[in-house]
């Protein structure tokens, strides 16, 4: 199968890709792009080390063929982090604890920017529902959850603790 040209908006810029038939975005993000942020894990869609957001909506890249995502907006990490400092959430994972590894932590910061966006001021559980694609073998998820608490909070116009 010949390659073919695909056009998306990749963190708010207009971008052409050449792919061959069936590149995953993961790959297309990783390999061809440089955008790193966006993690190799199962490979199968299970532990969200490799979400981004398609539209606002969190997916798995490495499940998600690149021609599935023409004309459309595919956001990462490196598209929320600022020139100069870090995004709100990412503040509120660095000041909570909510990093270990970090392996997990751009997956679930995109599923948390996410949430936070149509939902500001989620319940824990709702949180937790939020999570439940995201494998962390280190942290237990309570700093995890209370960094989002906080992140809500900072996005809400208040700083630490629960929003």
């Amino acid at each position: 199968m010949a390659a073919k040209i695909v056009t998306f908006t990749l963190n708010g810029r207009e971008t052409d890709v050449m792919i061959r038939p069936l590149t995953t975005v993961q790959t297309l993000l990783r390999e061809q792009l440089g955008y790193t942020a966006t993690k190799i894990g199962c490979r199968q869609g299970g532990c969200g080390s490799c979400t981004v957001l398609l539209d606002g909506e969190p997916v798995a890249s490495c499940l998600l063929p690149v021609e599935d995502i023409a004309g459309k907006e595919l956001t990462t990490l490196e598209g929320i982090t600022p020139d100069h400092g870090l995004h709100p959430i990412q503040e509120a994972f660095f000041e909570n604890f909510a990093t270990q590894c970090g392996y997990c932590t751009p997956g679930v910061i995109m599923v948390s920017k996410a949430l936070l966006e149509r939902n500001p001021q989620p319940s824990r559980q709702e949180i937790v529902d939020a999570l439940a694609g995201n494998v962390c073998r280190c942290t237990g998820y309570d700093s995890i959850i209370l960094a989002i608490q906080d992140a809500a909070g900072r996005m809400n116009g208040h700083h630490g603790g629960e929003a």
